[in-house]
């Protein structure tokens, strides 16, 4: 492993390479495995592509595009601590154990396989989240997400039916299987994701539910009220689990979420650990847990500490990043030069730059405060910026290439192979309305409705052949081997690899330009979000027994 060699590296000459990029990248077994699981991924975009067209309406662009929020780390971030304050500490803790869980392991899988989303086109991405492209596909972290919560609330809710009456009862279980299915649901509506991802990702998040209503409960009382060792053993494990995180064959951003949410769970040991001896937390129904009644408390007081927790998180966040920013380079350059550092691939060593220039969109986690009005905005507006086509990513760019490569030598070997070239079953690539929900004004009904009364296969072959194509021009292939020095076209005209690498270039020029990456910021996160799980489970706790917002010693 190897950091990258300059941060004025033009990352875009990427494009440049040959389709074997995940074979050099790669190791040998996860290459093959890639290989045997990339048929599913392309077999099913035409599939989702009919979904699409029968489905999509204005409305339900936006609702998908706006519940998916409801699965991203962000929202979980923003909920969690408020459970911790409210009293729901043994929920709260299941939530930081399912959703580190779910965001590593879905991570793990994705660095490990490198498996792209479905092909844009012909699907169209509905999305609100920049970064969400960004990751490979397989598994859906939303759905392990929405699954996990939905099967453990559930459950919790199942457990003890009697505390709830009958009606409220079925509803809070028909919300939990609504959401559940809605989040899991949207994910293909809004081609983010195919069957398989999807169907992967539900089964994850069940058992990583099934494990935490097993095991959950035993381990915050193990953590909470042993020796500062057991703490410390967590913890460790924690750490071992993020150095073995596999190495992507792109700039994908799943191991930094995978970092987060590590601090997060090593914040909540230790803290829990150390606030359960403080003497102002109770036993019930876990050690550690913070006391509230929002009769004692009044409606006002729990409105307070609420408001003054989350301002004390996004001021702790605020504050230490650029902090850490300048303080752990120096350590870095000297571990480096003593060999005791631990480079990841695209992550600059600290040799290679003097100093880390404010970053934009480094967190996909929990945002800095100044990108909230915009997020509000964008919340009240989500049709603004949620419909794009194309490749949006390396793994987009790669698997269009391949894919490209692919037909192509499919039209070379076989003389009965057919390539529809009818522009009635195709976007019109000039009207950038085509590159917004693919909506016809008459009828208000989806591209195509009244344009196709063709069988269903033939609807499909049409997306098969959008597939690997993001120009007006590639949308009509001709025979190109990469592997040959010179084809003849089905026109008897013949074109030469440089046309190739022209159309590679064209692909990556059109993806945004990652920004570069720093390996400061795996300790920087560490860091960070440890002290936002401390101040979720004590820090912030402590602090509203000093400002008058607390309940007051509970007598240990």
């Amino acid at each position: 492993m190897c950091a990258l060699h300059d941060s004025s590296e033009p990352r875009l000459d990427a494009g440049m390479k040959h389709h074997d990029h995940y074979a050099r990248r790669l190791p040998p077994w996860r290459n093959a495995l890639r290989n045997r699981l990339i048929p599913i991924v392309r077999s099913e975009t035409p599939y989702l592509a009919l979904l699409q067209d029968q489905l999509r309406t204005p409305a339900l662009d936006s609702y998908f595009a706006f519940t998916a929020n409801l699965g991203t780390h962000t929202f979980f971030m923003v909920m969690l601590p408020i459970l911790f304050w409210n009293g729901y500490t043994s929920m709260g803790r299941a939530m930081v154990h399912m959703l580190a869980a779910g965001v590593y392991w879905s991570g793990f899988v994705k660095d490990m396989l490198c498996l792209p989303r479905p092909l844009s086109p012909p699907l169209y991405r509905i999305t609100m989240s920049g970064s969400a492209a960004l990751e490979y596909g397989f598994p859906s972290t939303h759905s392990t997400n929405a699954v996990s919560v939905a099967v453990y609330a559930i459950q919790i809710l199942r457990s003890a039916p009697e505390q709830h009456h009958p009606y409220v009862y079925i509803a809070l279980q028909m919300l939990f299987y609504f959401y559940a299915v809605s989040i899991v649901f949207g994910r293909l509506y809004c081609g983010m994701h195919g069957f398989f991802d999807v169907v992967v990702g539900s089964f994850l998040g069940a058992g990583i539910a099934i494990v935490q209503l097993m095991c959950g409960e035993a381990l915050d009382v193990w953590v909470a009220s042993g020796s500062y060792v057991n703490p410390l053993l967590l913890t460790i494990i924690t750490l071992f689990l993020v150095r073995i995180h596999p190495e992507p064959a792109d700039d994908c951003p799943c191991y930094d979420d995978s970092i987060s949410f590590a601090g997060v769970v090593i914040g909540c040991q230790i803290g829990a650990f150390h606030y359960a001896r403080t003497g102002y937390a109770i036993d019930l129904p876990i050690p550690s847990t913070v006391p509230f009644s929002l009769k004692a408390l009044g409606l006002p007081t729990a409105t307070a500490r609420i408001v003054l927790g989350v301002v004390i998180i996004f001021v702790w966040r605020a504050a230490m990043k650029p902090a850490l920013f300048k303080i752990l380079p120096p350590i870095f350059r000297g571990l480096e030069h003593v060999r005791l550092n631990m480079p990841r691939v695209f992550f600059l060593s600290a040799s290679k730059y003097t100093s880390i220039p404010p970053l934009q969109g480094d967190d996909n986690v929990i945002p800095p405060m100044s990108e909230l009005p915009q997020m509000l905005k964008n919340l009240t507006h989500p049709r603004k910026r949620s419909v794009s086509l194309g490749p949006q990513s390396a793994a987009d760019a790669y698997e269009t290439l391949a894919y490209r490569n692919r037909r192509r030598r499919e039209s070379i070997n076989s003389q009965d192979s057919v390539i529809l070239e009818s522009a009635e079953w195709l976007p019109d690539w000039d009207d950038p309305k085509d590159l917004k929900p693919s909506l016809k004004p008459k009828d208000n009904k989806p591209l195509g409705v009244d344009l196709l009364p063709t069988p269903v296969s033939s609807r499909v072959h049409s997306y098969e052949h959008m597939m690997g194509t993001v120009s007006p021009e590639a949308t009509s292939m001709t025979p190109l081997d990469s592997d040959a020095e010179f084809i003849a076209d089905s026109d008897g005209s013949g074109t030469a690899p440089q046309e190739e690498e022209n159309e590679k270039r064209q692909i990556f020029m059109k993806l945004e330009k990652p920004r570069a990456r720093y390996d400061v910021e795996v300790i920087t996160k560490l860091i960070v979000y440890g002290g936002i799980g401390w101040l979720a489970v004590e820090g912030n706790p402590l602090l509203f027994e000093l400002c008058g917002l607390g309940m007051g010693l509970t007598g240990k």
